[in-house]
């Protein structure tokens, strides 16, 4: 950036000069950057976009375990995971960050908004690489429960296996002939209710695989048609619960377990 008015060249860059004479605008040391600011070329700087007005979603996130490597929680449905898209303020990881103060908590793998249950953060940058890395090369044991509709024809347990793909700009992801890169241990419990275990972690997986034996998950707007539901409906959650989490612990090596403490809910 040349010199000279700093509010007067973002305005005429980025639209952002009334970010700068707000004092909203900072350097990558913290330090602010105001109207008399000279940067030098290629500086980096950071700004806080404008949020819309999100909606409040209405339920608390328990936590199940804290120490100094990890938090975990018990994810409410209808929150999500992460900043993405209209839901900022609403997710696990803003809420917590403020909350608990740890700026530099994350996500050592992904819930989707719907689904409730175990999700691990990470406290620190230093040991986020290890847990995640754990999640995605498939050390972690995984079991979900749900609740759908019953087939007697189906034989329990079974296997599914497929071929999931999942592209930017659709909702649903879809089954497509080749490879299997997703699978399934599914299991009836009896009265629509079914503990799954994936032995992969493709997005949507547990959905599309119950909706492609004709069990879509109860209250599932995506599988297997695509449901609109405002925003602020907290009328009908995913019956898809991740009821427990098991690994060998990457810092310390010892063995961990962590079980929700919700129920599905009620139909």
């Amino acid at each position: 950036m040349r010199g000279g008015n700093v509010a007067e060249e973002f305005e005429r860059r980025w639209g952002s000069g009334a970010k700068v004479l707000a004092g909203e605008v900072f350097r990558a040391d913290g330090t602010v950057v105001d109207a008399a600011t000279v940067l030098p070329a290629g500086a980096v700087v950071y700004l806080y976009r404008e949020l819309p007005n999100e909606v409040v979603v209405p339920f608390d996130v328990p936590i199940l375990h804290r120490d100094n490597d990890i938090v975990v929680v018990d994810k409410p449905h209808f929150l999500a995971t992460m900043p993405r898209g209209r839901h900022v303020a609403q997710t696990v990881v803003v809420r917590l960050r403020r909350e608990l103060d740890l700026p530099e908590l994350s996500p050592a793998h992904r819930l989707d908004r719907l689904t409730a249950g175990v999700l691990v953060c990470t406290v620190r940058r230093d040991v986020r690489a290890a847990y995640q890395t754990m999640f995605a090369q498939g050390r972690v044991h995984k079991t979900y429960l749900a609740h759908a509709g019953v087939d007697p024809e189906l034989t329990f347990p079974m296997t599914v296996r497929s071929r999931i793909v999942k592209r930017r700009g659709c909702l649903q992801a879809l089954q497509e002939p080749g490879e299997s890169n997703a699978e399934t241990v599914i299991e009836h419990l009896g009265n629509g209710r079914y503990r799954l275990t994936p032995r992969t972690g493709r997005t949507h997986q547990l959905r599309v695989h119950m909706s492609s034996l004709g069990l879509p998950i109860t209250g599932d707007p995506l599988y297997p048609e695509v449901v609109d539901v405002a925003v602020d409906d907290f009328s009908t959650p995913l019956r898809l619960l991740a009821h427990s989490l098991e690994f060998p612990d990457p810092i310390s090596g010892a063995r961990r377990r962590f079980v929700s403490a919700r129920e599905l809910p009620a139909d």
